[in-house]
């Protein structure tokens, strides 16, 4: 076996990792520090040390994990020489890395778990740790089991969360190890001397620009709780965030939009079951897009009057902007009707159907993989991307005397949409029967 030679000098939490030999062991730490970059390497080295050895590499979507951690391992770590291929999804055998001595680092998302799952690992890379619930982290515990390296392991990143956090907790009680990882960890932002650099300087004032509980988690690293929190008392992830699953066709549908063009152009998808819960199921949520451009997509998504295509929307439902809605319109080829915009009365009956039901159930759920594209200019800059990414920074504005009764105006646009989606039944429901016509 050839020599391995990786360019890569780990430092912090990142040379810890390498080290530690724990079952599970999560890189803990705020935006930016290479933690997934350390994560790669590990599992590259092992791959390459451990002929035959077996990895899964899994987020909670599998969209997501390629949009980003996939994106890092093929930039950053592979090399021409490794020998590694690509192989796709084929068969019963999941998406993979093939490396010439044997070892293959399977790809997968939790949404669909059949193949990854059924599967035995030496090692398991989680992306986004704070994503996954515990279920779906103990279940992947028990694919441990192929036993060729020395020792088996969980490993995984994460930013930090709320600090009630299942994993969070589950770290304060020492069932998972956590290792720290701070921006000095990361060569690009730190020399080896300790001095930031060009890009440390540039990439931590883009952090040091945030605000609220978005700052503190993404450049402290804490685990903070939003103060102030519009929906504190009624958001729950756990509860409120589920699964994809297929959407009965003869359940109706409706478009809510939120136009923007710097700021985030926001697109909901909701359906409607028997019982009047809302399911938002898929999202636009994007900058730097024309209307007549998004009007495009969104008749390519919904597939309206084709064999396999989605019923017309009762509604579309829009921001009042005159001018957007006749580009809209012009170019979706379906009538608009102006939201409901309230805000105080918005927020209440939003916040009354994120809470549970006389069932127990809530009547507004988010899909967790309803987000068709990541708008990569927001991700660069740490902000939101999607509607369910503002909900913890969405706080009441408490500025100048100023009571519980507006919030701050700054990553809302989702929250906008969503306000008046839900307003369109439980404010203004006379005209939810509508039927726009397609042209």
């Amino acid at each position: 076996m050839s020599l391995i030679e990786i360019s890569y000098f780990p430092r912090g939490a990142a040379h810890q990792l390498g080290l530690c030999q724990d079952r599970e062991v999560i890189l803990d730490g705020p935006a930016g520090t290479g933690k997934t970059l350390a994560l790669w390497h590990k599992l590259h080295a092992l791959c390459m040390l451990f002929p035959g050895m077996r990895a899964l590499v899994v987020r909670k979507t599998l969209a997501s994990l390629k949009a980003t951690a996939l994106e890092t391992f093929r930039r950053k770590v592979l090399h021409d020489g490794d020998g590694v291929i690509f192989r796709g999804d084929s068969g019963d055998k999941p998406a993979r890395y093939e490396y010439p001595n044997g070892s293959t680092i399977a790809i997968g998302g939790l949404d669909k778990p059949q193949k990854i799952m059924s599967g035995e690992y030496d090692m398991i890379m989680v992306n986004e740790a704070t994503d996954l619930n515990i279920d779906d982290l103990e279940a992947l515990t028990t694919r441990l089991r192929n036993g060729i390296t020395p020792y088996m392991q969980l490993i995984g990143d994460c930013n930090p969360a709320a600090p009630t956090h299942w994993l969070n907790q589950r770290m304060i009680e020492g069932r998972t190890t956590r290792l720290v990882s701070r921006h000095e960890d990361n060569p690009l932002l730190y020399d080896a001397q300790g001095v930031i650099t060009r890009f440390g300087s540039e990439y931590l004032g883009r952090l040091d620009a945030l605000t609220g509980v978005r700052y503190r988690r993404l450049r402290l690293g804490q685990w903070a709780a939003a103060e102030n929190a519009v929906y504190e008392d009624s958001f729950d992830a756990a509860r409120n965030i589920i699964d994809q699953f297929r959407i009965p066709a003869d359940w109706p549908r409706y478009l809510v939009i939120d136009f923007g063009y710097t700021n985030p152009f926001v697109c909901h998808w909701l359906a409607i079951d028997p019982d009047g819960r809302i399911y938002l199921y898929r999202e636009i949520y994007m900058t730097r897009r024309l209307v007549e451009d998004h009007a495009k997509q969104i008749r390519r998504l919904s597939r309206w009057g084709t064999d396999d295509g989605e019923p017309l929307p009762r509604a579309v439902i829009c921001d009042h902007d005159a001018e957007d809605r006749a580009t809209l319109e012009r170019h979706i080829g379906l009538t608009t009707t102006p939201a409901h915009k309230a805000v105080s009365a918005g927020i209440q009956a939003v916040s009354a159907r994120f809470r549970p039901a006389g069932d127990g159930k809530p009547r507004l759920l988010i899909m967790r993989s309803a987000l068709v594209e990541r708008d990569a200019l927001l991700t660069e800059h740490r902000l939101p991307c999607s509607t369910a990414e503002e909900i913890d920074g969405y706080v009441w504005d408490t500025s100048q005397n100023k009571a519980k009764e507006v919030p701050v105006k700054k990553d809302d646009h989702g929250m906008d949409t969503l306000r008046y989606g839900v307003a369109h039944f439980d404010l203004a429901p006379s005209d939810v029967m509508y039927a726009p016509r397609l042209r």
